[in-house]
């Protein structure tokens, strides 16, 4: 162990007004590389490994990423009382991994397809640096560190917006205050991978904010490769991955007149995709025309096996020529045209609260919108705490919207990625809870898909929370763009609204969702490594363009949040109390809350500040419990006449009397009537229900004194009350005072 400490190399950098101090050699040394990470008190820990063979029959890079909070890093035992170890990872692990995978993909060789594992956990949070950042730099190294053959080393940042002011990194205090989220991860020289959630930006700001982040990541990128340079290991070989020129040129002039017909003429996506199946199916039984039957011949043999890849190869070359050569695209599309957009609300009844269906081209999105009360918030658990969401995005992509069949029937990274895109994009334009105190859920089913689904979610909640009357601040609409690069010849053709042949064959997946004002969310994926910055002003403004037009083809289906609700949503009223009176509503043991919420069928949710609200489908119920809250909440006001319940008797001295929904009062004997009461049975027995006036009110105790007496006038000639309790006494050690003759 001690010659593992000693093993221990550590590097620190400044980043302007922080510091980030990398580690390895001393943790975990059976991996391909270990990097602790850490800024301020915040420490996250990345282990990279890696099969020493590709897997079979597979032309991907199975990367996986696993993101880990630990919940004692910030201190924290979570979980209930019979659970205490971390649970499945939830859907914020899931996008902090997607968020390092992102960044770390396109880097790695083409044609390396051995299983990498990059885990990433957070170690101690210190609830101010934010550990995404921290874990992505101890990613970013641990992979550079590492056999696996990626280029880079890359960095990460996050980039806030406060006052118009960009910082660099800012603490979790100081981003409850910033009108942008921007995390941006760079290679040396070149953008890698966007992340972004705003408050209605301009594209300038954006572009500002991108151009900021990127300096500061360069930053990282070479502090990382001097790094790198001392300690990084021997990267493996990676195969060139199969090839035949002859073959492809033979196959090329087979099907190429077909493939550009196929590209050129307006057809469906499944029929194009069925005339490229055909030729990928036939590619084999063509060569063997050219080439003869293999026979014992290893070269054939390959050839023959990899028939259907080279044609796949042809395809996509031709879909890269026609749009860099020709600006052609499918359907014989140009590079900026948006295939038409249809849009319809109220496709279900309206016991949903809110529907709308939205299609472009072949991607089409069933949308619904469902209120609920502040108790239906989901709770969310962590090593930070609990945080409860009030608004929910949740995307559904069935096997059926692509024509396919799939055992993955559940919600699996992508959903919970695109979902979230969505959900992001529309968070900044919800009214606040002040102004509308429900709970939201918009859930998307996507039934046909033909590029930028996630797209058509965003433009589909837009509608379906207008249709249900959530009042949002403005309508948000959303486009994905793509992009053919001929890196040599520095050429760049930007794709508006981005299909499904474009994007297998391209090299960028670029979303913008925004509002006519300015940009709510963004994410880009590349598939080269890194892009110059022209780039993306380029997609911006075209982003803008394609956006504002969609957004004007779907207000068409609704254009202003509806005023009514459906019939079916709840109603929610608030009610503000004092805070010393909640536990009056709560009653003992929740009694008295239980028997509103149990009488009336409605909901209560109160909270600290005094702020109650009542949720309920029927008004009339409604109308009881705020009348019958507003009622445990008053304070009795003298010479005001109460109903009363008789609740106790106290022989000799009064009754105890409930009024106000639960409030006590007495009755004293002597408050029972104007002749003399021996009996206090004689005037009330319990049960009884009766009127009294108040006489007196201590604010201090609560204590309050009733009359039935004084409800009528004193009888004529009546001698006053003589005073009851008892006498003084003659006993004991003190005398009473002498009475004055």
């Amino acid at each position: 162990m001690a010659e593992a400490i000693k093993a221990n190399k550590e590097y620190t950098l400044e980043l302007g007004d922080k510091k980030i101090t990398v580690k390895t050699g001393m943790l975990a040394n059976q991996t391909s590389a270990t990097v602790l990470c850490q800024m301020g008190d915040t420490v996250c820990m990345s282990n990279v490994t890696l099969s020493r063979s590709a897997r079979d029959n597979v032309d991907y890079l199975p990367l996986q990423v696993v993101y880990q909070e630990k919940y004692y890093a910030g201190g924290k035992i979570c979980g209930g009382r019979f659970r205490k170890r971390e649970g499945r990872p939830g859907d914020d692990y899931v996008l902090k991994s997607r968020l390092i995978d992102r960044g770390l993909r396109p880097m790695f060789a083409k044609g390396f397809h051995n299983d990498i594992q990059v885990f990433a956990t957070v170690m101690s949070y210190d609830f101010e640096n934010n550990h995404d950042v921290v874990a992505s730099n101890a990613a970013n190294l641990a992979v550079a560190l590492s056999e696996g053959p990626a280029d880079g080393p890359i960095g990460s940042v996050r980039v806030g917006m406060i006052d118009g002011e960009l910082v660099l990194n800012p603490s979790l205090e100081a981003m409850k205050k910033s009108e942008l989220d921007l995390f941006l991860t760079a290679a040396s020289g070149r953008i890698v991978m966007i992340e972004a959630g705003a408050n209605q930006i301009s594209e300038e700001d954006m572009l500002r904010a991108i151009e900021f982040g990127k300096k500061w990541a360069q930053k990282i990128v070479e502090f990382f490769a001097g790094i790198q340079k001392e300690l990084g290991k021997q990267k493996l070989e990676v195969g060139t991955g199969y090839d035949n020129e002859e073959a492809c040129a033979f196959l090329a002039s087979y099907a190429l007149s077909t493939i550009t017909e196929a590209i050129k003429n307006p057809m469906d996506k499944l029929d194009r995709r069925a005339v490229f199946a055909d030729l990928m199916d036939r590619a084999e039984e063509k060569l063997v025309e050219k080439f003869g039957e293999a026979g014992e011949d290893e070269a054939l043999i390959e050839l023959y096996a990899n028939a259907s890849k080279l044609m796949d190869k042809v395809i996509k070359n031709e879909v890269r020529r026609l749009i860099l050569e020709e600006e052609t695209r499918m359907s014989g599309r140009k590079i900026d045209e948006i295939r038409p957009v249809e849009s319809m609300v109220d496709v279900l009844p309206n016991r949903v609260h809110g529907s709308a269906l939205f299609q472009r081209g072949e991607t089409q999105g069933l949308t619904t919108c469902t209120l609920g009360s502040p108790g239906d918030k989901q709770l969310v658990e962590g090593m930070e705490g609990e945080k409860e969401l009030r608004y929910m995005h949740h995307y559904n992509f069935p096997p059926f919207s692509v024509g396919e069949t799939s055992n993955r029937l559940f919600v699996g990274n992508r959903e919970i990625g695109h979902g979230n895109l969505a959900q992001r994009g529309l968070e900044p334009v919800l009214p606040t809870e002040e102004e509308f105190p429900y709970t939201i859920r918009t859930v998307t089913e996507i039934l046909e898909s033909n590029g930028s689904s996630s797209m058509a979610a965003t433009c589909g909640s837009t509608l379906a929370l207008m249709a249900a009357g959530v009042p949002i601040k403005a309508p948000v609409s959303g486009i994905a763009m793509g992009l053919m690069s001929d890196i040599e010849n520095d050429k760049y053709i930007i794709l508006s609204d981005l299909q499904d042949e474009e994007d297998f064959g391209g090299d960028m997946d670029f979303k913008v969702t925004g509002t006519e004002k300015g940009i709510t969310a963004i994410q880009m994926d590349i598939k080269v490594k890194g892009l110059p910055d022209h780039v993306f002003e380029t997609a911006l403004a075209k982003a803008k363009i394609g956006r504002l037009h969609v957004l004007k083809e779907m207000l068409k289906a609704i254009a202003e949040v509806r005023e009514e609700m459906s019939p079916y949503a709840p109603r929610i009223e608030t009610i503000k109390i004092n805070p010393d009176d909640i536990r009056l509503v709560i009653g003992k043991g929740g009694e008295t809350i239980q028997k509103i919420t149990g009488e009336l069928g409605v909901d209560i949710d109160i909270e600290d500040e005094g702020l109650v609200f009542v949720t309920s489908v029927d008004g009339e119920s409604m109308k009881k419990a705020k009348e019958w809250i507003n009622m445990i909440v008053a304070k009795p006001e003298v010479d005001t006449v109460y109903d009363c319940n008789v609740v106790r008797i106290i022989d000799g001295v009064g009754a105890i009397v409930e009024f106000l929904g639960g409030k006590d009062a007495m009755i004293h004997i002597s408050e029972l009537q104007w002749a003399r009461t021996e009996n206090v049975e004689d005037i009330v027995k319990v049960g009884d229900q009766v009127q009294a006036k108040c006489v007196e009110y201590n604010a201090a105790d609560g204590k309050t004194r009733m009359s039935l007496k004084q409800m009528t006038e004193r009888p004529e000639g009546m001698a006053p009350d003589r005073p009851r309790g008892p006498r003084p006494s003659n006993g004991g050690g003190h005398r009473a005072p002498p009475r004055r003759r």
